[in-house]
């Protein structure tokens, strides 16, 4: 095993709750989302292609991640190589090269359906490692934190609306009225290769990080979704909330939101079993 692993500090606990549902519209629930507790690595994944592709898309992209994750931290650090990225950890360029074999899975999935659906995936994922959280993205599904009140998107969306805002062609109140907002510049599976956004983030004990698809994002404001995050005791208690909230708004998409917090408290192994059932439950594993 790699030293950097062995010095990886397992004690972090973090307390996480999570949530899906297949909206007021939508036939299927594309979202997917998956962890490895051993890891602290938490997975969310909004599928594309209608029906069973896009659930086999999000299915597939998550389940990669989270097998490369745990094979790579039994390799040496040179086994995230593979077009590394500069400037960020070496938990972050694995969980990059990951992110980029869950593309490939996706990609070669499409490909050998025979159906000639397309077939894609968003992709959100978090580790934490000590006071550190890598975060690696595609796409348009959102990784937030709560800080001290204040609430701060850490994911750029891939989307050609959220482009255009950037490049100044477009305001806020514009693209979220935009009938384009399902275009995505960027996602798992629409080529060989994909570019991933990576970065590394400092994590506070009070800090509250949430992990959502578009479909919580379309119907709620980051304030609703902050109040909310400070309101609630319990991260289960956040996600579920989270989710009802959307539904009530319109529910126009599958929504899914995953709450995570750093543990001020270490947390007893009985109470991560028991917390773990609870969210292969929820995810329909």
């Amino acid at each position: 095993m790699n030293q950097g692993i062995e010095q990886t500090p397992m004690a972090t606990e973090i307390e996480f709750g999570a949530q899906t549902d297949i909206g007021c519209v939508r036939e299927s629930n594309e979202d997917f989302f998956g962890a490895a507790p051993e890891l602290n690595l938490f997975v969310l994944s909004d599928g594309m292609g209608g029906l069973a592709c896009g659930e086999v898309a999000s299915r597939l992209a998550v389940e990669t991640i989270l097998t490369r994750s745990r094979s790579g931290d039994l390799e040496p650090a040179s086994a995230s190589s593979d077009g590394a990225i500069t400037g960020v950890s070496a938990e972050s360029n694995r969980l990059a090269s990951a992110t980029r074999a869950a593309n490939e899975a996706v990609h070669r999935a499409a490909q050998n359906s025979g159906t000639g659906q397309p077939m894609g995936a968003t992709v959100v994922a978090v580790r934490f490692v000590g006071e550190r959280m890598s975060v690696a993205h595609v796409g348009d599904s959102r990784a937030y934190r709560l800080r001290a009140g204040q609430m701060e998107q850490l994911t750029r969306d891939h989307s050609f609306v959220a482009e255009q805002v950037r490049q100044g062609r477009m305001t806020e109140q514009e693209a979220g009225n935009s009938g384009l907002q399902n275009v995505l510049v960027r996602a798992l599976g629409i080529g060989p290769e994909v570019e991933v956004d990576v970065s590394d983030e400092l994590v506070l004990e009070d800090d509250t990080v949430l992990l959502c698809s578009d479909g919580l994002t379309r119907e709620l404001t980051d304030v609703q979704i902050a109040a909310v995050l400070g309101e609630c005791a319990e991260a289960q208690e956040a996600a579920e909330r989270l989710v009802e909230l959307a539904k009530q708004a319109g529910g126009g998409d599958n929504i899914t939101a995953i709450v995570l917090r750093r543990a001020a408290k270490p947390v007893g192994a009985l109470a991560r079993i028991g917390r773990l059932g609870k969210w292969l439950k929820n995810s329909g594993n």
